[in-house]
C-alpha cells in the first residue's frame, strides 16, 4: 500500500547496503535538515483539491462548487497520477489559500484506503501551515479521531454547497492577509519553479514556456477536428494553450467542455446498456448534438449577459435566443459537469417510466426525440443561428472522454460515444458553415483509443487529426530548457539548454548525459520526463543538495518508476481488459528474454493462449518491450510510431526474435541486467 500511495518513498531517505552500514547510520549524528519550500500563495488558482480516484456526485458537487464561487483551482488527480509525491503535496498546499479533501467509506471502494491516506497527509500539511481546510465526509463514516471534530459531514451532495461556501468565504479572507514573505532557501535549486507535470495544474503559468509545435499551429488555424496522443504527450497542455489563446479575442465564443466522467458512467449504466445497437447511435448522436448546441447558447448568454444591455445590435438576439433556452423544467445551474449530469439524470429517469428494465428496446425518432429534447430544437438553432452572426467564430474543445470509461476497460459503447460525439461534431459544424459562420469543434482523445475504437469505422482515415507523438529527443530537452528558463531569475530566454543544465544537475550519470538517461526512460512522453525530473530535484531539494547529484536521480528514477508501472497498467487495461495487471507478470525478470520467455510470461500473467500475439503486439506499441535489431533496441518511438513495422521485423525474425524490457520499469520491476 505504502508504494501505491507514492507519499512515503518520495519525501527523501538515505540507503544502506548492509548491516553494518545501517547500524552506522542508526548511531551517526542526526543532521538536522529542514525542508525549504516557497510560503508564496498561488492568487490565480488559490485552492488545492485531492480528488478521489472514481468521481461521483459528491466529489463532483465539491468541485463544481468551486469554479461556481470563480476559483480557480490545482487538484491531485489519481486518473492523471497514480501516486502522490510528498514533495509535491508540501509544494502545492504552501501554495494555497483553501484546501479541500474527502474521505471515502473503506468497506464499499477498495481505493478507499489509499485515498483517505492521502487526504490525511494534505489535511495535515494544511493545518501545520494554517491553511483553511475542508474535510468532507459521507455520514455515517467513522472519522479517525485525530480529524473527527474538524471533519464536516454531508448526507445529501447538496449539503456540500453549505460547506464548500464557507471554506471560500475563509479562503478569501487568507488571500486579503498581508502576503507571507516567501521562506528561506538553502540553494537557487530549492528556488527553481519549472511548472508541474500536470497541465491542469497550470493554466495560469502554462503560457510562458509553453513550447508551439506544428500540431498547435493546424488547431489554432482550424485544420484539424481531433487532437490525438497518448497520456502525458500534451493534450490537455495544447487544448489549455488553445482555449486561452482563441477566447483572447473577444469576437470569439470559445466553449470548452471537460466531463468529469461520472456522468457518462452514469448515463450507460442508467439507459445505454438497455438499447439496441441502431437505437444507441441514433439517442447517442442526437443526445451530442443537442448538448453542444446548448452549451453554445449557454455561453454567448453567459458572454454577453451584461453587454448586450448596451449594444442595440445584440439586444434583440439576445432576448429572443434567452426566452428560447430558458423553458420549463430545465436547470441553468452549475458548472457543464453539473448540466451534463442534470440532462443524464432527466433522460434516465424518463426513460425507466416509460420502458422499465427491458433490454435491447428499440426506439423510433419521436420516441428519441421526446426523451430528450427539452427545447424546440429547430427554434434553438434558428435564434442560435441569428445571435452567432454578430460574433467571428465558433470553437468547441471538448476533452476527458476517457474519464467516462470504467475501469474494466472500453467496451462496444464507449465506441458509440466517441463515434456518436464525432458525428454530432460534424454535422454541428457542416450546418453552421451552410448558415455562414466559422464553427470549429476538436475533440481531444488518446490515440491508442482513437486506434482501437475507430478502426472499424467507415469514417476511418477520414479525419483532420493533429497528432501529439514525440521522436525526436531534441524536442523534449527545448520543452524543459523553455521550462527551466522561465523559473530561474535574471537569465537570457535564448540561452542554451547545456548552460541551464549545468547548473541544476551533474553531467553524466552511469557514464550517459543525464538529461539523454532521463529522456531515454520518458517512453518519449513530456510529463514522464518532467516526472522523472522533479522526482530528481525533489530528492535533491530536500537534502539541500546544491545541484541534482547520482544519488537524487538514483532515487528519482526509482520513484518514477513505481509511478510508471501503475499508471502505464491502468492505460494498458482500458484497452486490453482481459489481462489485468499485466506488467506485472514481468516482475523478477531478466532485461532481455527471447520469443519463447516472452510468450511464457505474458501466459502466466493470465493471457489465453489465442491472445498472446495480440498482447505482445499491444507491449511494443506502448513502449513496454523493445525488439532487438542488428542495429540497437527498436522501441515504438525509433519507427514513428508505426506499430506494423516492429510486428513485421518481429515476425521475420520468428522464433530468433529478442526482445528488451524498456529501462524505465527495471526499478520498480526489480529487472535482472543480462
Amino acid at each position: 500500500m505504502a508504494r501505491r500511495v507514492g507519499i512515503f518513498d518520495t519525501l527523501g531517505y538515505y540507503e544502506y547496503d548492509d548491516a553494518d552500514a545501517l547500524a552506522n547510520r542508526l548511531t551517526s549524528p542526526v543532521e538536522e535538515i529542514l525542508l525549504s519550500f516557497s510560503l508564496k500563495v498561488d492568487v490565480q488558482a488559490p485552492a488545492y483539491v485531492v480528488e478521489p480516484p472514481e468521481k461521483g456526485t459528491a466529489a463532483t458537487m465539491m468541485t463544481s462548487r468551486l469554479k461556481k464561487a470563480r476559483y480557480r483551482y490545482r487538484s491531485f488527480n489519481p486518473t492523471e497520477d497514480s501516486r502522490l509525491s510528498a514533495v509535491d503535496a508540501i509544494r502545492q498546499v504552501a501554495a494555497s489559500a483553501g484546501v479541500l479533501v474527502m474521505l471515502e467509506q473503506e468497506q464499499t471502494k477498495d481505493w478507499a484506503a489509499v485515498h483517505n491516506l492521502r487526504a490525511l497527509f494534505v489535511a495535515g500539511l494544511a493545518d501545520g501551515m494554517g491553511k483553511p481546510l475542508l474535510i468532507l465526509c459521507p455520514d455515517g463514516y467513522d472519522a479517525p479521531l485525530d480529524v473527527r471534530d474538524e471533519v464536516k459531514l454531508y448526507r445529501h451532495p447538496d449539503d456540500i454547497t453549505e460547506h464548500v461556501a464557507a471554506l471560500v468565504l475563509e479562503l478569501t479572507d487568507h488571500l486579503q492577509q498581508v502576503e507571507p514573505p516567501i521562506g528561506k532557501v538553502a540553494t537557487s535549486l530549492q528556488l527553481l519553479s519549472f511548472g508541474d507535470p500536470t497541465a491542469e495544474n497550470e493554466m495560469t503559468t502554462l503560457g510562458t514556456y509553453y513550447m508551439q509545435t506544428d500540431q498547435f499551429g493546424r488547431a489554432l488555424r482550424g485544420e484539424v477536428n481531433q487532437v490525438v496522443g497518448r497520456k502525458g504527450s500534451g493534450k490537455t497542455a495544447l487544448f489549455l494553450q488553445l482555449r486561452d489563446r482563441l477566447r483572447a479575442d473577444k469576437r470569439n465564443v470559445m466553449v470548452d467542455l471537460k466531463p468529469e466522467g461520472y456522468q457518462l458512467i452514469k448515463l450507460k449504466e442508467d439507459l445505454l446498456s438497455y438499447l439496441t445497437e441502431g437505437t444507441r447511435q441514433h439517442l447517442i448522436t442526437a443526445f451530442w448534438e443537442y448538448l453542444l448546441l446548448l452549451e453554445v447558447a449557454y455561453k454567448v448568454l453567459e458572454k454577453d449577459r451584461i453587454i448586450h444591455k448596451h449594444n442595440h445590435e445584440l439586444y434583440e438576439y439576445y432576448i429572443d435566443l434567452e426566452a428560447t433556452y430558458k423553458v420549463e423544467n430545465f436547470s441553468v445551474e452549475g458548472d457543464f459537469s453539473e448540466r451534463l449530469l442534470m440532462l443524464s439524470n432527466r433522460i434516465a429517469t424518463e426513460y425507466r417510466a416509460r420502458f422499465g428494465d427491458e433490454t435491447n428496446t428499440k426506439l423510433t425518432a419521436d420516441d428519441v426525440t421526446s426523451l430528450i429534447y427539452s427545447h424546440d430544437l429547430r427554434s434553438l438553432r434558428e435564434k442560435l443561428s441569428n445571435y452567432l452572426h454578430t460574433k467571428q467564430a465558433v470553437w468547441i474543445l471538448f476533452d476527458n472522454l476517457d474519464k467516462g470509461w470504467n475501469t474494466g476497460g472500453v467496451d462496444e459503447i464507449d465506441a458509440i460515444v466517441l463515434r456518436c460525439l464525432v458525428d454530432a461534431g460534424r454535422k454541428i459544424e457542416r450546418d453552421m458553415t451552410k448558415r455562414d459562420h466559422i464553427f470549429h469543434c476538436i475533440i481531444f482523445i488518446r490515440n491508442d483509443v482513437y486506434e482501437l475504437l475507430m478502426k472499424s469505422s467507415a469514417d476511418y482515415g477520414k479525419d483532420m487529426r493533429a497528432v501529439l507523438d514525440w521522436t525526436d529527443a531534441d524536442m523534449l530537452r527545448e520543452m524543459l530548457r523553455l521550462r527551466l528558463v522561465s523559473g530561474i531569475e535574471d537569465i537570457a530566454t535564448d540561452v542554451s539548454f547545456e548552460q541551464v543544465w549545468r547548473d541544476i544537475c551533474i553531467s553524466h550519470y552511469r557514464g550517459e548525459e543525464s538529461a539523454a538517461y532521463m529522456i531515454e526512460r520518458s517512453l518519449m512522453r513530456p510529463r514522464n520526463l518532467l516526472k522523472i525530473f522533479a522526482h530528481s530535484k525533489g530528492f535533491a531539494s530536500n537534502l539541500s543538495h546544491t545541484k541534482i547529484e547520482e544519488s537524487d536521480i538514483e532515487k528519482g528514477l526509482r520513484a518514477y518508476s513505481q509511478d510508471l508501472l501503475i499508471e502505464l497498467d491502468h492505460e494498458l487495461n482500458d484497452v486490453f481488459p482481459e489481462v489485468p495487471n499485466l506488467l506485472y507478470s514481468f516482475l523478477d525478470a531478466p532485461s532481455e528474454v527471447s520469443a519463447a520467455q516472452l510468450r511464457e510470461i505474458i501466459l502466466v500473467g493470465g493471457a489465453p493462449d489465442d491472445k498472446v500475439d495480440n498482447v505482445l503486439s499491444y507491449l511494443l506499441y506502448y513502449g513496454v518491450i523493445g525488439l532487438l535489431t542488428d542495429g540497437g533496441v527498436q522501441y515504438i518511438f525509433d519507427v514513428n510510431y508505426d506499430s506494423k513495422m516492429l510486428n513485421l521485423r518481429a515476425t521475420r525474425q520468428g522464433e530468433n526474435a529478442r526482445y528488451v524490457i524498456n529501462p524505465a520499469f527495471w526499478p520498480a520491476l526489480g529487472i535482472a541486467t543480462v
